[in-house]
């Protein structure tokens, strides 16, 4: 649906939610790996606003820079002492005149900064209906069974929008109503100075209401004088419902993972158990991905066709290619190529780079390495700093000693190399392509192409040692008994030692 672009978006983020119960401000909680108000901006933005602000107060440094880490182009306007959306509305549109020329006119779209859910489908249709009817104002509303604590809407006999009245300044009969106000607007820029103007002078009276501060819903009841004043309803509640304590946050997280869930579901994913799957709003999955059970998506993790994903895995900023499997596993920022396959109960961590058909185990920790493609890391290993080539094979037991203390120093190990189990890799150190480091070595030194590495220490036998050291112990008549079947007795005297 096509519709006008707004003046301006004004997104109201000053509320310290003391509901909350948080050192965290309201709006910087997430669900569906987004902030409140990072949902709340990215609907905002797809409106193509040519200005958008969000007013802060409390907490705002924090709030502000979050803000701007999410859109570098949103004016940030201070809310002053003065209480209420209204006067907080004011505060943004001086900032938005101020931050350009010339001043806001035309459609300004005010939102709250606690209602993650709403789409920029719905504002669309606000919008075009507010453009279409020439309204003076147009308030998104809905109706919900239990409307306590919220405003209501207010209407005369043909429809239109006389006033919201809020909850505790509502008489009996208008706290009857269901419909109620979601905070949610367009108005004619002119038209909300001229009323914002009015509710601010105190000559007026017009703040005179249970908490005393300056309501954007009053502006409603001054602007019919300016032309309509509408409401469009919409008949899914949940979509402007408000965060105000972790209950809501909870309930609403739930329903938007359900919906993003349903989503892909519906765009050939498969999704074994949809409870027990979260998908965070960025991810991007391509067509017969399967997700079993357990699995967590996160941040802007994308996989690809064919791909089978957990059960009880979690990928986090993951780039998974097509028909992988990742099997119990937590990836982080890792890239995971065409047919390869990882776990279970493996860690991939940042920078980690698996190749295509390549291999990473069960219990295998990777960090900031490249593992080339065909090449396999089957168990038990970690893998950090380094550089395997295509084709090589690290044994079981295998450790990059990538760390003495101060710095860590990067591994090399060539294509078609073979480090056999138990060993470890001292870095700085290079494998040669095709070479091969014996089990259990200790490798300190940079080992040539084609050649074999063994670096260990002697084997030393202390002959008799534990029935002269532990006489009637078990490991002791063990030993004694096996001694026996062999014709010889445990030597009691001194030790001898039998080097290799």
């Amino acid at each position: 649906m096509t519709h006008p672009s707004p003046a301006a978006v004004i997104v109201l983020a000053a509320g310290e939610g003391t509901r909350m119960r948080s050192a965290t401000p309201k709006v910087l909680h997430a669900i569906g790996g987004r902030s409140l108000l990072g949902h709340v901006l990215a609907s905002a933005r797809a409106l193509q606003p040519q200005r958008l602000a969000v007013v802060v107060r409390h907490e705002r440094d924090a709030v502000s820079a979050h803000a701007l880490q999410i859109d570098p182009g949103v004016v940030v306007a201070d809310q002053d002492e003065i209480k209420g959306t209204g006067r907080a509305a004011w505060n943004g549109l001086e900032a938005l005149d101020a931050a350009a020329e010339p001043e806001v006119s035309g459609a300004v779209v005010v939102l709250a900064g606690d209602v993650p859910l709403l789409d920029a489908g719905t504002l669309a249709e606000m919008l075009a209906a507010h453009d279409a009817d020439g309204n003076a104002v147009t308030v998104l509303t809905t109706r919900v069974p239990d409307p306590a604590g919220y405003g209501r809407i207010v209407r005369d006999a043909d429809g239109s929008v006389l006033r919201i009245v809020e909850d505790r300044d509502a008489s009996d009969d208008e706290r009857a109503i269901d419909e109620i106000n979601t905070s949610v607007y367009a108005f004619d820029v002119a038209v909300l100075r001229d009323a914002l103007v009015q509710l601010q002078d105190p000559a007026a009276g017009a703040t005179a209401n249970a908490q005393g501060e300056v309501y954007l819903t009053d502006v409603l009841a001054i602007a019919r004088a300016r032309g309509p004043v509408r409401a469009i309803e919409t008949d899914d509640p949940i979509i402007v419902e408000g965060v105000n304590d972790r209950v809501q946050l909870a309930t609403l997280g739930a329903e938007l993972n359900r919906r993003t869930v349903t989503a892909w579901m519906r765009e050939g994913v498969t999704v074994v158990d949809p409870a027990s799957t979260w998908i965070d709003v960025e991810v991007q999955l391509d067509r017969d991905v399967t997700l079993l059970p357990g699995v967590q998506l996160h941040g802007a993790t994308t996989v690809g066709a064919g791909s089978t994903i957990g059960p009880d895995t979690t990928l986090d900023g993951a780039s998974v290619g097509a028909d992988v499997s990742v099997v119990r596993s937590h990836v982080l920022g890792a890239r995971i190529a065409d047919g390869a396959t990882v776990g279970p109960y493996s860690y991939l961590r940042p920078g980690t780079d698996l190749g295509a058909g390549g291999k990473i185990g069960g219990f295998v920790e990777t960090k900031n390495a490249s593992i080339g493609a065909g090449a396999k890391v089957p168990h038990l290993a970690y893998v950090g700093d380094a550089e395997i080539g295509d084709g090589a094979n690290v044994g079981a037991g295998v450790i990059v000693a990538n760390y003495d203390g101060e710095t860590k120093s990067r591994t090399r190990v060539g294509a078609g190399a073979f480090v056999g189990s138990d060993s470890v890799l001292v870095a700085p150190v290079e494998i040669g392509d095709g070479a091969f480091v014996a089990a259990g070595s200790t490798v300190t030194r940079d080992v040539a192409p084609g050649d074999l590495a063994v670096e260990r220490g002697q084997l030393r036998a202390v002959t008799g040692w534990v029935t002269r050291r532990r006489p009637g112990s078990r490991s002791a008549l063990a030993a004694q008994a096996a001694l026996a079947t062999q014709g010889r007795e445990a030597d009691e005297h001194e030790p001898q030692d039998q080097q290799d």
